[in-house]
C-alpha cells in the first residue's frame, strides 16, 4: 500500500494560486445602477480580468430592478430580508443559481434585503461579468433598454 504525502505550502505555490481573503466590511459601499449599494469585494480588472464580481449588494426598502438578461453566470445567497423575484418570494437563506446565458426576473423589496452574490465568466458563453457602470456609479440614471440586454 502506498502512502501519498500532502504537498507543502511551498510546493503548492509553485504550481497553484493561493487563496485571496478579503472582508466585505473593509470595503466602502458604492452606489449601484438600481438604487442599491454594493460592497464589491472582488471584480475583474486589467490586472486580473477573470476575477468574478463578488460581494454584498444592499437593496433598500422600495427598491428593485426590471427584468433583464446577462451572458455571464451568477449565484445569490439571501443574507437577510426578503424580496419578490418574479413569482417567488426569496427569504433569508435562499440560494439562487443563474446559468449562462440567463435572465433575471423583475425584483422588488418592500423592506430591503442583503444578497451575497457571485458573478463569473459563463462556461457556455465565455462572457465575463460587467463592473464599470454597474457597481460604481456616481449618480443613478434611468436604465436604458439596451443596458438590460447585457
Amino acid at each position: 500500500m502506498t502512502t501519498t504525502q500532502a504537498p507543502t505550502v511551498d510546493e503548492a505555490r509553485k504550481t497553484h494560486n493561493a487563496p485571496i481573503i478579503r472582508r466585505p466590511d473593509d470595503v466602502e459601499p458604492k452606489m449601484g445602477r438600481f438604487k442599491n449599494t454594493t460592497q464589491m469585494v472582488f471584480h475583474p480588472s486589467d490586472e486580473d480580468p477573470t476575477q468574478p464580481n463578488a460581494g454584498i449588494i444592499n437593496y433598500l426598502p422600495g427598491s428593485g430592478f426590471p427584468l433583464h438578461k446577462h451572458d455571464f453566470a451568477q449565484m445569490w445567497f439571501v443574507v437577510e430580508g426578503e424580496c419578490t423575484y418574479g413569482d417567488t418570494v426569496l427569504h433569508q437563506g435562499d440560494l439562487v443559481y443563474m446559468q449562462d446565458p440567463h435572465f433575471e426576473y423583475e425584483m422588488h423589496t418592500e423592506n430591503g434585503c442583503r444578497i451575497l452574490f457571485l458573478q463569473y465568466q459563463g462556461p457556455t458563453t465565455g462572457e465575463g461579468p460587467i463592473y464599470e457602470g454597474r457597481f460604481n456609479v456616481k449618480q443613478v440614471a434611468e436604465v436604458k433598454p439596451g443596458d438590460l440586454e447585457r
